[in-house]
């Protein structure tokens, strides 16, 4: 897959066969109006490309409004529709002025101009351009002057993707990372850097590497206790999926103030301070809860370890 990051700057697609969302989380859902992509691309003897757009337009078009948490970063989402055997991906800058284009401009100025499409793939309920007054019947008319089909992504697979994404979102929020990683199609997985924590976990046997999240947009799942495997940037380490548990929470036992992730790597005692881990959940172990003291903390990090193990094996 060739991504694309300048729109003034691109090859002239073979037949292209095109479609535009954000598909954050590239989910089964997702995977199916790929599947439709690539079937027509097949026939047509040309190019899938999926037209995506950074930052999410909701961060532009209701700006100061609720905050949008994605379930992947762009790098991320790249990771991903690489391995779906899509051919080009362009992510288009979503502005202030892009979001002001017309419907009709929408149409002649920057899918025809820019892509020539063969075939266009879309939801019959998909609008554009300002006001959301561009659609799917627009769309087909201009389909007659501009030379291009409009093929429709069927209403149920259109349903399963708009289910699968609220049901993942709420289902990483309550912690059932089962009912998330099942819509998915894989695990749920996030990056970040290993910051400096306050060292408590050592003097329990049981050390943490604390990591800080770079991207506010990410989805962080709700607070407790889950089992992980990490992978760590640093190649050197030889050993590319550790196995550990984590914690999101704001530790009652200890302070019960700021939240944190922090993760307990098993067999494993590098110095990784400012090393990215990307971090892949597979299991929610147990609720966040206020322990008596650190002993019984301790108590129960063992039976932690000892379920993350089995669920990890």
């Amino acid at each position: 897959m060739t991504v694309h990051n300048d729109i003034h700057n691109l090859p002239v697609f073979k037949n292209a066969v095109i479609t535009i969302g954000t598909f954050d989380g590239v989910h089964t859902g997702h995977q199916q109006i790929i599947a439709l992509m690539r079937a027509q691309s097949a026939a047509a003897k040309g190019e899938t490309v999926i037209i995506t757009f950074h930052p999410h337009p909701r961060k532009i078009i209701k700006a100061g409004e609720s905050p949008v948490f994605l379930l992947n970063t762009l790098d991320e989402k790249i990771e991903l529709l690489e391995r779906s055997g899509i051919d080009h991906l362009v992510v288009v800058p979503f502005t202030e002025d892009f979001a002001n284009l017309t419907a009709e401009e929408y149409i002649k100025d920057f899918l025809i101009k820019t892509f020539h499409p063969h075939s266009i793939i879309i939801g019959h309920d998909h609008h554009f351009g300002k006001g959301r007054t561009g659609n799917y019947k627009l769309l087909e008319e201009k389909g007659i002057e501009f030379n291009y089909t409009v093929k429709e992504i069927p209403a149920h697979t259109l349903e399963e993707v708009a289910i699968s994404s609220t049901k993942i979102r709420n289902a990483l929020l309550s912690g059932d990372i089962d009912t998330a990683n099942t819509c998915l199609g894989y695990s749920y997985f996030f990056s970040g850097t290993v910051v400096e924590g306050n060292k408590l976990g050592r003097t329990i046997g049981y050390p943490t590497a604390n990591i800080q999240i770079e991207n506010e947009d990410k989805l962080i799942p709700g607070n407790g206790v889950y089992a992980v495997s990490i992978q760590t940037s640093d190649s050197k380490f030889q050993i590319p999926n550790l196995k550990g548990m984590m914690n999101i929470g704001v530790r009652p036992t200890v302070d019960g103030s700021k939240r944190t992730i922090e993760v307990n790597i098993f067999d494993f005692d590098k110095d990784i301070y400012g090393k990215t881990l990307t971090i892949t959940i597979k299991k929610h172990l147990r609720n966040e809860e206020k322990f008596a003291g650190l002993d019984a903390l301790k108590a129960q990090l063992a039976k932690d370890k000892e379920n993350s193990l089995k669920a990890l094996h």
